[in-house]
């Protein structure tokens, strides 16, 4: 196996080989599903899960359900229930949600360059 070795991103901090969070942040916030969840809820506050699936093109229920469960059990979003008939459920973007704020910015301005 041997020493480590560094490696440098442009305009970032060097790397230390096996320490990229990269795999770790993928994993809570990969896929497309997650992303768009979070955006909403991020940008927009907060939604209930029917205006969430209304507006979010293509996600099932089921899907829906899920990554929403996914999200929630790694601490970026929160979910209220209220005891009433027919149950009302809404969902809020967490503290730790909205540190990407930025992220979104900077990938919105690198899509406007690359475009």
């Amino acid at each position: 196996m041997g020493k480590k070795t560094r490696k440098t991103v442009e305009h970032q901090t060097p790397l230390v080989e096996g320490t990229c969070p990269m795999p770790d942040i993928a994993q809570l916030i990969g896929g497309k599903w997650k992303l768009i969840i979070l955006q909403i809820l991020i940008f927009q506050g907060m939604k209930r899960f029917g205006q969430l699936k209304r507006q979010i093109d293509g996600i099932t229920q089921t899907m829906l359900t899920t990554q929403l469960r996914a999200l929630e059990k790694d601490g970026l979003v929160e979910r209220k229930a209220y005891p009433e008939v027919p149950p009302r459920v809404e969902y809020t973007a967490t503290r730790k949600a909205k540190d990407l704020e930025e992220m979104f910015h900077a990938m919105h301005a690198w899509w406007l360059r690359n475009e």
